[in-house]
């Protein structure tokens, strides 16, 4: 897959503090890629040097096989996570001022907002300031002046804070249709079920350094356990741990169920499979929960991050 953005070894220093040292990625194009971190890991200098908001001390960006250029602010839609509408100006005068700055004439803005608008429900909105609506609703508005010039990348810096669950779903599917329209996403976020449910591909950050990168699903396989969490029905929970031990290595295991099982994580060694354990089991046992153990982007996370702190 050709890769939209690549940061070159970036590096950006604060007087003494190093904020990014030496990072490069590879954002795919059509992608949704998930840059993370903890506080401080360099993520939102990151996104300022691809914005040109600061240029790099060290390093190169290309955007779509170029060197990253003035010219190119006008194919990035950057959603930053401290909002930046005008309190005191009303939303639809806003939107199309910020369209024409993007380079859209007003007709076309207003055209293109109206779309936005009704599929939003958002239409009552356009003669309203930005300071008479709630945190979710002002939210809304700078999506829609985000994404409304069709940049090639999207940069949203924790898009779905300040919005309710229906909300946040809403915004959602639509960052997945512009990703599955043709846009490129960079999303960046703390909120690890977000990065489970949309992202195609991440880079970690912590201390300045990049410390993982790759496809979610690839780095998903390489930290699995082959360990299963099993629940089982039987009359003599003694005599089936016995049986168990003789073949599995296994460890109680917690999960809800609305029976009384015998709850285990089972894990499995390199050369054998889940059909064996689970005929296996079915062959002394009722079974009535088996499940992959399969780590959480969350888990992920922690685990890497605590990994580099040794």
């Amino acid at each position: 897959m050709r890769d939209l953005l690549v940061t070159d070894s970036v590096s950006k220093k604060f007087g003494d503090f190093t904020a990014l040292n030496k990072v490069s990625i590879r954002v795919p194009e059509g992608s949704i890629f998930g840059l993370l971190g903890p506080n401080g890991a360099g993520k939102t200098t990151l996104i300022r040097i691809i914005n040109q908001i600061t240029m790099p001390d060290e390093g190169s960006v290309t955007l779509d096989g170029e060197p990253l250029a003035p010219h190119h602010i006008r194919q990035i839609g950057y959603l930053p996570e401290e909002r930046g509408l005008y309190k005191s100006m009303k939303v639809g005068e806003q939107a199309i001022y910020l369209a024409q700055l993007k380079g859209l004439s007003k007709a076309e803005a207003k055209k293109r907002l109206k779309t936005w608008f009704e599929k939003l429900e958002i239409g009552d909105w356009w003669n309203k300031k930005i300071q008479e609506l709630s945190k979710g609703m002002a939210q809304k508005i700078q999506f829609v002046v985000t994404v409304l010039h069709q940049p090639k990348l999207l940069i949203f810096d924790e898009p779905f804070s300040g919005f309710d669950p229906i909300n946040a779903n809403l915004i959602k599917d639509e960052i997945l249709k512009l990703r599955n329209e043709g846009a490129t996403v960079i999303f960046s976020t703390h909120r690890m079920e977000s990065v489970e449910e949309l992202c195609d591909d991440i880079a970690l950050l912590d201390r300045s350094n990049k410390i993982l990168e790759g496809s979610l699903l690839d780095i998903k396989k390489h930290y699995k356990t082959n360990t299963y969490e099993v629940g089982l029905v039987t009359s003599n929970e003694a005599e089936l741990r016995r049986i168990i031990s003789s073949r599995f290595k296994y460890d109680p295991a917690e999960f809800k169920s609305l029976n009384e099982d015998l709850k285990l994580n089972i894990k499995l060694s390199s050369n054998e499979t889940s059909n064996e354990l689970l005929n296996f089991l079915s062959s002394h046992a009722e079974v009535n929960h088996f499940n992959e153990l399969v780590p959480t982007a969350n888990e992920i996370f922690i685990q890497t991050v605590k990994r580099n702190a040794i």
